[in-house]
Order: structure tokens, then C-alpha cells, then sequence
């Protein structure tokens, strides 16, 4: 007996139904994105991995699913090599080419690479599937969808206003209730240089990204282990433990930081958007989290991750002010902004919360019995004229026993059935039942169309 075949640990099959909620998500999000005036690419899965390395920290960089060259990949590798059994180096030598980590490095590639095309500042939007050689656990995957939003090209502040709107829009239009949470890259560094350990930013903000994972002990232990010495694990106590309300937290910071440059320039960011934030209608909470970090190495600015308030579950979505990004491709001085939805996460939040409408989840509207060929052409002319409207019908493709095809429209939740005898060809009328109630009555196409459509 064959075995019964599997798929990748981290990924997922998705069914009809799952893939219309899924829909309902891209939509929904896809609707925003061009509502706020941003436009669509597509990047390819595979980059090369001189684009990607070293781009996400050391941490990201062995995330990465790197891919096998095709052919004699072994030619020049000698066997000193092949017999020293180290995997990174190995990896270097016979592959060049990697699934994209996130879509953001992609982007700033497709950038210099394209920048003779572009108007800046230029707005884009991007919604496919990223990879990453993560361990799998609950809300996290090795393949998923990203649905990222960014403004390159323009330095602007209100860019980060403006992302903020674009989230607590989609949220709103979800139905999922989130807070907003907000830090600055600049703040984190000026807080590196106050407590002497400047050359450690990278290691304090990994670390302090874990404090909702590992809680306060643990990240404790991972910065004594990154060589932070325990006078300046004790300064940054009362940064990770700050409280009262955004104001009462800025002004406990802006004390910290008094007198450093790149962290006043952090505070007086974050106060311009949190005051900007604060004269438009946003439904969501904005609170300033002065232990957000977001691991990746390419933040420069302000920094934003989304929190569901009545699931447990990471971020749901994230992103933050990028100074430089092009600069690694031979573009300078190009500074962006963007937003990443996780569509994963969003999906696994709204099956909890049961928040999708019922009309997102229908497909076919009606379903016209088959009695038989001269039955099923005067169907199918009537679907054209149904179809022609905009609403989804289908014909049962086989003569089969009535209790099977009224099976099938029960199992694929088909609201509606026609049904077209010798007397309803006669007449010109359809009986139409209503699967939900049972009921059935006589109507024109014309009603039925004005019917379905309202």
C-alpha cells in the first residue's frame, strides 16, 4: 500500500472554504491598500542570496531557505571540504539562490533596480508568500503571506501618520479589535549610548523583542550572555518596566535621554506622531512601548507592531522607518517607510473570533438541476443571463438522482437551486428552492436576477 503522502512541516492545505476566507482577507486588505493610494508589484519567490544575507541579522540570515544549484554542484568543492561537514560554508559554495525572507529587502532591490521608471516619493503594495526555516509552533509558519504597504522616497513624518490610519482601517474593517504599538529605533540607540554599551544595540534590541516570549528573567540572561555588563542591565531596568500613559511614558524618556542627540531626535519623532495620531478619528489604541524593538537590523526610525487584543497570538502585523535600506544595492539616502500584515495570523485571529460575513463565504449563488440535455441547454442559456449580471450559477453537470445533486448544493452551501422541468421550459419560469427554509416558488429570471442581486 502506497504511503500516505505529507507535506513540509509549517505549511498548509487550504479548502474552498478556507481559501474564501482567505480571500476575504487579501480583499479586504488589497481594497485599502488602493484606497490610500498605494500600487501593486510582485518581486519573484527566489532572490539571490547576495541580496538577502545579511540583511535581517545573524539570526534572520539562518532563517533563510537556500537553494540547491542545479547541476554538478559539487564541482570545486574539494573533499577537505565536503568532509569538514560545515553546513553554512558548504551552503555558500553550492547555493546561490534563496526564497525571499520577507518582502521589504525584495522591494528595496526592485528599487535601484527599476528606479529610472519610478516617481518618487513612490507608494507600493505587495501581497505574496514569504518563506522562513523557522521551527514551527502555534501562529507561526515557514511559508506564509505577507501584505506589505511602503512610501519610499520621502523623509515625511506624516508617512507614518498616514500607516496608522492605513492599519486601524483595516482592523476596523476586520472587525478585529488591536493596539497599535509604537517605539523609535532612535530612542533604542540613544538609550545603548545612556547606559555605556553603544556598540551593543543590535544584541539589546534582539534581546529586549523577546520580552513578551521570555518575560524580564529571560531577557536578562540573554544580554549577560551578549557581554552587557550588569551596571547597564540595571540603568535599562526602568526603561522595560516604564508605565502610565504615552505622555507620562515620553516624558520618563526624554529625561533618560536628555542630552543625547540620536535619542531627543527619537522622542521628538515619536511626540510628532503621536500628537498627529491623537487629532485623527483612530479608533484602535496607539500606546507608545519603549521595549518594542522588532528584530530586524534595517530600522532606522520609528518602529510599529499590532497586537489583537481578544486572541492570544503575536503581532499580527509590524513595520517601522527604514533610512537606508537601498543603500546595501548602490542607492543612498533613499528613506522609506512600510507596514507588513501577517494574512496568516489575521486568519488564524478571525477563525477564533468567527468575524467573517456570511457572504463572504458563498461561491456559487444558484444551482440549476440537471433532468436531462434538453433540460440542461435551456439551463445553461438562463446561467448566461445570470452570469452576465454578475452572479455566480452553476449547472449539476451529470443527469443523476435528484437527492445526489441536491447533496452537492448542500455540501458546497449553494443557497439556491433551480429546477427546470417540461413545464417550467413551457412557461419560461424556474422553480427555485430555498435550501435554508425549504421553501419553493415560481419566478422569471428576470425576478430571480433582481432578487439575487439585492
Amino acid at each position: 500500500m502506497a504511503q500516505k503522502p505529507s507535506i513540509p512541516k509549517g505549511t498548509r492545505d487550504f479548502s474552498p472554504i478556507e481559501m474564501s476566507k482567505r480571500n476575504y482577507i487579501f480583499d479586504t486588505i488589497r481594497e485599502a491598500f488602493q484606497l490610500f493610494g498605494f500600487r501593486q508589484i510582485e518581486t519573484p519567490a527566489m532572490e539571490n542570496l547576495s541580496t538577502l544575507m545579511g540583511k535581517y541579522g545573524e539570526e534572520g540570515d539562518k532563517l533563510l531557505f537556500k537553494i540547491q544549484n542545479s547541476g554538478d554542484y559539487f564541482r570545486g568543492i574539494s573533499d577537505e571540504e565536503l568532509l569538514s561537514r560545515n553546513a553554512s560554508g558548504l551552503a555558500s559554495k553550492f547555493c546561490e539562490k534563496g526564497l525571499r525572507y520577507d518582502l521589504t529587502v525584495p522591494f528595496a532591490r526592485y528599487v535601484v533596480m527599476h528606479r529610472d521608471e519610478l516617481t518618487f516619493p513612490f507608494k507600493r503594495y505587495q501581497i505574496q508568500p514569504v518563506w522562513r526555516a523557522d521551527r514551527p509552533q502555534k501562529g507561526r509558519y515557514r511559508e506564509f503571506y505577507q501584505c506589505d504597504a511602503d512610501i519610499i522616497g520621502n523623509d515625511s513624518l506624516l508617512n507614518e501618520v498616514e500607516l496608522i490610519q492605513l492599519i486601524d482601517h483595516v482592523f476596523g474593517k476586520l472587525g478585529i479589535r488591536v493596539a497599535i504599538k509604537l517605539n523609535n529605533r532612535k530612542i533604542l540607540s540613544g538609550i545603548a549610548e545612556v547606559i555605556g554599551e553603544p556598540d551593543k544595540i543590535i544584541d539589546i534590541t534582539v534581546a529586549i523583542d523577546k520580552l513578551d516570549k521570555i518575560g524580564l528573567d529571560g531577557v536578562t540572561a540573554e544580554l549577560r550572555e551578549k557581554g552587557i555588563s550588569n551596571e547597564a542591565i540595571e540603568k535599562l531596568m526602568p526603561i522595560l518596566q516604564s508605565q502610565g500613559n504615552n505622555s507620562q511614558k515620553l516624558d520618563t524618556i526624554a529625561e533618560v535621554l536628555k542630552g543625547n542627540a540620536v535619542g531627543e531626535k527619537g522622542v521628538e519623532e515619536t511626540k510628532f506622531i503621536l500628537n498627529a495620531t491623537a487629532l485623527l478619528t483612530i479608533k484602535s489604541e496607539v500606546e507608545l512601548d519603549l521595549t518594542l524593538a522588532r528584530g530586524l537590523n534595517y530600522y532606522t526610525g520609528a518602529i510599529l507592531e499590532v497586537k489583537a487584543l481578544d486572541v492570544a497570538i503575536g503581532s499580527i502585523s509590524g513595520g517601522g522607518r527604514y533610512d537606508n535600506l537601498t543603500g546595501v544595492f548602490g542607492l543612498n539616502g533613499v528613506s522609506g517607510v512600510g507596514i507588513s500584515f501577517g494574512a496568516d495570523r489575521i486568519y488564524d485571529v478571525m477563525n477564533q473570533l468567527e468575524l467573517y460575513p456570511q457572504e463572504s463565504m458563498l461561491n456559487t449563488q444558484v444551482m440549476f438541476v440537471n433532468f436531462g440535455d434538453r433540460e440542461a441547454m435551456h439551463s445553461l442559456s438562463l446561467i448566461a443571463q445570470l452570469r452576465a449580471a454578475g452572479i455566480s450559477a452553476e449547472l449539476y453537470p451529470s443527469c443523476e438522482k435528484m437527492k445526489k445533486q441536491m447533496g452537492y448544493a448542500n455540501s458546497n452551501n449553494i443557497p439556491y437551486v433551480a429546477i427546470i422541468g417540461e413545464t417550467e421550459m413551457q412557461e419560461n419560469t424556474i422553480a427555485l428552492k430555498n435550501m435554508t427554509s425549504g421553501e419553493q416558488n415560481s419566478i422569471c429570471i428576470e425576478e430571480l436576477i433582481e432578487m439575487l442581486k439585492a
